[in-house]
């Protein structure tokens, strides 16, 4: 028994070492980035509420979703506020995706009054053209959500969820016809491949690979679109949420990483390539003591027509722009 215990303590010291060694490895990267303060203008009376998830369209203007009144924003390349809708829709504000055609996807992870557990997309003038999932009812079925925190649209028009936020909600990505009809859903709850604790953002990358942010378990899953088993990557931290821009340069921001729950990795946006995985960049965060706080700097990532690189930061309750140098 003695020899036993002795085996598995080893085993243990020897899984720390080498995540020690992987975060010093991608916590080294260079930052190209400078942080603008005070980016984002909200007019009087307008206050941020904790900002979950931004996204870039095409014409170079910003769209963010907090959770704060309204929920859904959107901002010119100055930070000018250009439009805002949504009030009074939703429980808890958490995914958002802009399709190719400009249409603005976001989930409501949560259920309350009849409201929640829903993926709702919207025209760019805020009117609603599809909703899916069944208002104020978590559930797994093929019309039910229990936690929806991300979505992603492929090429196609297809429709891709990420079902799920830990504890007794869902663990599964589910799949849907551009027109809404349930194809398909896969994952259950662990930590093998093909399982989940808390899928928390999702991407597609050019070859249309599905990227989803198991960020219970440290890791990337990639996925083909019938949701095979394609890769795993452990580089990029604890991921909370994923951008993949057109050349395939992947943004993937840690909110949570320290030495109790990913050791060896510090918060904040590390910058590669969703062809390799390498990573190029890291701009960290800028909380001088993680171990201290669950969640403080971004958590959902988003990149506009230019380039620039944008924070949704929960914590902090601000929505954060980097430039490059």
């Amino acid at each position: 028994m003695d020899d036993l215990n002795g085996a598995r303590t080893a085993l243990r010291m020897t899984l720390l070492v080498a995540m020690a060694v992987l975060g010093a490895r991608v916590n080294a990267q260079p930052n190209p980035y400078r942080k603008v303060d005070n980016w984002a203008q909200l007019p009087a009376g307008m206050k941020w509420g904790q900002v979950i998830s931004v996204d870039g369209d095409a014409a170079g203007n910003v769209w963010v979703f907090h959770r704060g009144e309204p929920p859904v924003l959107e901002f010119d390349s100055s930070g000018k506020l250009l439009r805002s809708f949504g009030d009074g829709m939703f429980v808890q504000a958490h995914g958002l995706f802009i399709d190719r055609d400009g249409f603005i996807w976001v989930t409501d992870g949560r259920a309350k009054d009849g409201k929640g557990q829903q993926v709702f997309k919207f025209s760019p003038e805020g009117k609603v053209m599809m909703t899916l999932g069944t208002a104020g009812v978590a559930g797994d079925g093929p019309n039910t959500f229990n936690a929806p925190s991300d979505v992603a649209i492929a090429p196609n028009g297809d429709i891709f969820v990420a079902d799920g936020h830990g504890g007794e909600t869902n663990a599964r990505v589910v799949k849907f016809s551009k027109d809404g009809k349930f194809i398909k859903a896969w994952g259950k709850k662990g930590s093998g491949p093909g399982e989940f604790n808390i899928p928390h953002t999702i991407a597609l990358d050019s070859r249309g690979r599905v990227f989803v942010g198991d960020r219970g378990n440290n890791r990337i899953q990639i996925f083909d679109q019938e949701g095979k088993v394609l890769e795993e990557w452990k580089q990029f931290g604890r991921p909370s949420g994923i951008f993949i821009a057109k050349d395939d340069t992947i943004y993937v921001v840690d909110s949570e990483s320290n030495t109790a729950r990913n050791p060896g990795f510090k918060r904040g946006i590390r910058i590669g390539s969703a062809k390799d995985g390498k990573i190029a960049a890291f701009i960290p965060d800028t909380d001088p003591n993680p171990d201290t706080t669950t969640i403080l700097g971004a958590e959902g990532v988003g990149v506009d027509k230019a380039g620039n690189v944008y924070g949704a930061e929960v914590g902090r309750q601000t929505l954060t722009k980097y430039v490059k140098e």
